[in-house]
């Protein structure tokens, strides 16, 4: 919350803020179910004024195997699974880097390249079962609000997956 106090200075009205520090935990943060739903995904999540927020560019797996073809998904660790699994392993390098843990994302973008190995089709399963580790665990409850969509392709070739989060804390 911001105050102002206006303090006359030679017949100029001169404003200074005072600024009161607002003090925001994570258990003010709220994540709001998908009604009759068991989804690993939060319907919304609402973060308090006052809250520090955080956005990630998007994460995209790194090259896994440098010997396989440099445009191949073999290159970034094979399929959507695989590569989601890299990538949110890098994201977490990401958090840990700000101080932040997977516990603090409160939205998450998720853009998956249709897998050449299955006729073109996004691999939501495979990603799915990556995403799982990570989110809506026993050891991490927290469920961010989610996106997932195909694209016709990332910024190389063979890359499958990028995800794009926002942190609260």
């Amino acid at each position: 919350m911001n105050r102002h106090l206006r303090i006359p200075s030679a017949g100029l009205g001169l404003i200074v803020g005072l600024a009161t520090v607002n003090s925001v935990s994570a258990a003010d943060i709220t994540r709001v179910a998908i009604p009759n739903s068991n989804f690993p995904i939060s319907l919304a999540v609402r973060v308090p004024a006052g809250a520090e927020t955080i956005y990630f560019s998007g994460v995209t797996p790194p090259v896994a195997k440098p010997d396989a073809p440099k445009e191949s998904a073999e290159a970034y660790g094979g399929d959507t699974e695989a590569q989601a699994n890299a990538a949110f392993d890098r994201l977490g390098g990401a958090l840990q880097s700000q101080g932040l843990s997977f516990a603090d994302i409160v939205s998450l973008r998720v853009y998956l390249v249709g897998d050449p190995a299955k006729g073109g089709k996004l691999d939501f399963a495979g990603l799915q079962s990556a995403y799982a580790k990570y989110f809506a665990t026993p050891v991490q409850p927290n469920k961010p609000a989610r996106t997932t969509v195909q694209v016709a392709g990332l910024a190389a070739p063979g890359i499958l997956v990028e995800i794009e989060a926002t942190a609260a804390k």
